[in-house]
């Protein structure tokens, strides 16, 4: 509504801090910047959930250089097998290439193993954040639950949000169960696997 009210382009930064987990609603912005914005438009919760896939090209061959809410394959089956060049800490050709991106403030684990990485934390808060089927163990503080119907599209709808939620809740640790790497899960893992990097 507001471009349509504008007789000159806009273009904007990401309403998150560097390098922090992305928001996918407006009190996520809220809770980042508090007082220092005037105005936050609600245009609702984002429909996908992560950011945009990035294709660029070198001359005439295609380049993946962002996984994102378009899966790869499907990209694929219209252009055929892409290149890839998604990470770059020094000249990135596009956002989301840092080896370090959309990390909480708590520690954040990705893993295969769940139950063992459950047991290395025994003892302190640890918050869990799974793909659909909920881990019943005492040690757990919280967890959050993707996608019980095990839809890929909701899971990844919900990452960002989850994400949001456990950083808030004083936990000493986040583990991250490792999505299925094919289609939109190789999105997910990508996001995830940077968030997990220490500085």
């Amino acid at each position: 509504e507001l471009l349509h009210h504008l007789d000159f382009p806009l273009a904007a930064p990401s309403a998150n801090p560097f390098g922090s987990i992305s928001p996918t609603c407006a009190k996520h912005v809220e809770n980042y910047f508090g007082n220092e914005l005037e105005v936050i438009l609600d245009g609702g919760k984002c429909k996908k959930g992560i950011e945009s896939t990035i294709i660029g090209f070198d001359g005439n061959s295609p380049i993946l250089y962002r996984h994102g809410a378009l899966a790869i394959e499907e990209i694929e089956k219209i252009i055929g097998p892409l290149r890839t060049n998604i990470n770059s800490d020094h000249s990135p050709d596009a956002p989301g290439m840092l080896s370090r991106h959309y990390s909480p403030r708590t520690n954040l684990i990705l893993t295969d193993n769940l139950v063992e990485q459950i047991e290395n934390f025994k003892g302190q808060k640890i918050g869990l954040l799974v793909f659909r089927d909920e881990i019943t163990n005492s040690e757990i503080t919280h967890q959050e639950v993707l996608a019980q119907n095990g839809s890929m599209e909701l899971a990844v709808s919900n990452l960002y949000n989850a994400m949001h939620l456990l950083d808030a809740l004083n936990l000493d640790v986040l583990i991250a169960e490792k999505f299925p790497d094919e289609g939109l899960g190789k999105s997910v893992n990508d996001r995830l696997e940077r968030a997990s990097k220490s500085e």
